[in-house]
């Protein structure tokens, strides 16, 4: 029986197509989430040691996607949080109340990996 010799070298970098590697291309890496839904929850308005008001919410997204040439119904609850005009607008905001969310995925924290949509921009059901 033959065995194969398997090496591994940690000194290069895989190189990636141009189109995949935003910062070789000289632009920033892509992160830009939108999702539609609706307002879960929404915590007490509060404010940053730099005086910026901020508030976290949840929002729940439910839609028909198509995944491999199949329909697939998905379902899911993304934590988001919104940082100065966005937070004093979203703070009047019922749970129940259809939204639509654009903004950048980021951890929590240092500790917390999980992630977190930090809004950029918001439109209200009436809106879009």
């Amino acid at each position: 029986m033959r065995r194969a010799k398997l090496s591994l070298s940690l000194s290069r970098r895989p190189r990636l197509p141009p189109e995949a590697d935003g910062a070789a291309a000289g632009r920033t890496a892509a992160n830009r989430t939108e999702l539609a839904g609706r307002l879960l929850e929404r915590g007490n308005l509060r404010y940053t040691p730099a005086g910026v008001p901020a508030i976290e919410f949840r929002i729940a997204h439910v839609s028909e996607q198509s995944e491999a040439e199949a329909s697939r119904r998905v379902e899911c609850e993304l934590a988001c949080v919104a940082l100065g005009t966005l937070a004093l607008l979203l703070k009047e905001a019922r749970p129940g109340t259809e939204l639509f969310v654009s903004g950048f995925l980021a951890s929590r924290s240092l500790k917390q990996r999980s992630l977190v949509l930090h809004a950029t921009r918001i439109e209200f059901a009436e809106q879009f």
